[in-house]
């Protein structure tokens, strides 16, 4: 094959990759656009009672902030305000340091959870989620996971939301927080295709189940509601949780209201390489309701938009340290090349200003989706098979 057919092949995917990225940013804009976001609420008071719910299973490192965090909240009126931590047969040093916090704090609980029952399957939070509904007496649950950091007027905020538009189930996608080189990498594209995939209005103005979706990090339901759709027990077995939660929800005909929740709270999913792939591993696949076609387009979409970029770039730079002659398939490689890396520069920067998507290291962006598509082919794979598909080493085949 000789170097005009390598150029013109190149020329035809990178001719794809800038319908992608014009796409794929449109489709991005729009959706951040529509999205209502979570706002400080005034002092006028809620006069609610709520339960905070924090399933932790090996926290050690993130318990004690995150109680923190809560424990600034303002809740101006509330009738009732307690902490449970759910400490799901955890192995590190949760245990002990739950039962400190709740040795200093009055409305601070450390329930142990039982193991789960033999011969029913329990993913998940699931089983620490239900065992601790028990306990919880307040007019709404906010189940929140141990990685959440909330400002002083997130809970008051989310109270007067949920009320203003009676809803049965309010989550809020938060803030990424972002630390080590390999969560630079991903974070960025993984929120990025998240918001395409489930667009606010859609999610906010459909009323069919298929449109449903919640971010697990931050949920908050009406007591009444959670009880009418069975709560956790009734998806017990479900691995993605939060999102059957949000479609029970819409069967039952009860109103879903999904938020930008970025100014008011902030999450840190992974702390490494290796958490960061098992969680996506464990969730991409699971995320298009295992729809095999939908999981590769989205794969290639993402090859598209992150990687073919640098690989013009690339084969451009290669182009003129060989001196290839100025042939029409060589002059469109550049200038394809210079359409898409702009495309794609305009993209990233359009992010950050709408939801503050970080620009660190956008210039490694090929690496990054070369990593997501790794995770998403791998996901199937662990899927399918049950090989590897863990969460915190706990085996997620069902047995």
């Amino acid at each position: 094959m000789g170097w005009r057919a390598v150029m013109l092949g190149l020329d035809g995917v990178l001719a794809i990759a800038l319908v992608a990225i014009a796409a794929f940013t449109w489709k991005l804009t729009q959706s951040l656009k529509a999205a209502p976001r979570l706002e400080p609420a005034d002092t006028t008071p809620l006069e609610a009672s709520i339960d905070v719910i924090i399933p932790a299973y090996n926290e050690a490192e993130n318990i004690r902030a995150c109680v923190d965090a809560v424990l600034t909240t303002a809740l101006p009126g509330a009738k009732r305000f307690e902490v449970w931590i759910a400490d799901d047969q955890s192995t590190d040093a949760t245990g002990s340091i739950a039962a400190e916090l709740a040795a200093q704090h009055t409305h601070v609980h450390h329930l142990l959870v039982p193991p789960r029952p033999v011969g029913e399957v329990w993913h998940g939070k699931n089983w620490a989620c239900a065992h601790a509904v028990q306990f919880a007496k307040g007019d709404y649950l906010l189940f929140i996971d141990a990685d959440v950091r909330l400002s002083a007027g997130a809970i008051a905020a989310a109270l007067a939301e949920a009320q203003t538009h009676e809803a049965g189930l309010l989550s809020c996608a938060p803030n990424i927080i972002i630390s080590c080189f390999s969560e630079w990498l991903v974070q960025p594209i993984m929120m990025s295709a998240i918001a395409i995939a489930y667009d606010f209005q859609a999610i906010n103005d459909s009323t069919a189940v298929d449109d449903a979706f919640a971010a697990g990090p931050f949920m908050l339901f009406r007591r009444a509601a959670y009880d009418q759709i069975g709560g956790h027990a009734a998806i017990h077995a479900a691995i993605v949780e939060d999102v059957e939660l949000a479609r029970q929800i819409r069967r039952h005909e009860l109103t879903l209201r999904y938020v930008l929740g970025i100014d008011l709270l902030g999450v840190r999913m992974y702390s490494s390489f290796g958490s960061l792939w098992e969680g996506w591993t464990k969730n991409y696949y699971l995320g298009t309701e295992e729809n095999l076609p939908l999981t590769l387009l989205s794969a290639f979409t993402i090859a598209m938009v992150f990687v073919m970029p640098w690989v013009g770039l690339l084969a451009s730079l290669v182009a003129l340290l060989l001196k290839l002659e100025f042939s029409w398939p060589t002059l469109a490689l550049y200038g394809l090349t210079a359409l898409t890396l702009a495309a794609y520069g305009l993209l990233r920067w359009l992010s950050y200003q709408q939801v503050r998507v970080p620009l660190r290291y956008w210039w490694l962006s090929s690496v990054g989706g070369l990593i997501v598509v790794a995770i998403a082919l791998t996901s199937i794979v662990k899927t399918k098979t049950g090989w590897g598909w863990t969460w915190r080493g706990r085996s997620l085949k069902a047995s």
